[in-house]
C-alpha cells in the first residue's frame, strides 16, 4: 500500500519549507493507514506502535529505525520498551509535518 511513498527520498528541509495541507495529510495518511498524527507542544507528528515478542526483537528494530533515519539524514524519535517500540516522525526544523515525515513512515513500515 505505501509503495510509492517509501521508493521516494527525503529531501534537504529547511525552516521555511510548507507544512503538509489538510488535504495533503488526509491523502498521505490513506497511504500509511497504521500511523497516528499526534500533537504535542503545538507540533503535529506522525507516530506508530510497534510490538515484539521480546525486548531483543524490539531493540534490533529500533536499531534498523535509527540505520533508516542516517541514511534519510531525518531524525524520529524512538522509545524502545519491552516488547514494543514507538516511534514517531516530524520535521525540527518546520514544526510539524513534511513530505518528508511521511516517505520515512513508509519506510519504517518495510522495515518489518
Amino acid at each position: 500500500m505505501n509503495n510509492e511513498l517509501s521508493t521516494q527520498q527525503c529531501e534537504a528541509c529547511h525552516v521555511d519549507a510548507p507544512k503538509v495541507s489538510d488535504d495533503e495529510l488526509a491523502q498521505l495518511l490513506r497511504e500509511i493507514p497504521d500511523w497516528v498524527p499526534e500533537v504535542r507542544d503545538n507540533v503535529m507528528m506522525l507516530e506508530r506502535e510497534y510490538k515484539f515478542k521480546n525486548y531483543k526483537l524490539a531493540w534490533a528494530f529500533a536499531n534498523q529505525v535509527s540505520e533508516l533515519a542516517e541514511a534519510e539524514f531525518h531524525h524520529p524519535s524512538i522509545l524502545l520498551e519491552w516488547g514494543k517500540v514507538t516511534v514517531t516522525w516530524w520535521t525540527h526544523s518546520i514544526g510539524g509535518l513534511h513530505k518528508n515525515d511521511f516517505i520515512c513512515a513508509a519506510k519504517t513500515d518495510q522495515l518489518q
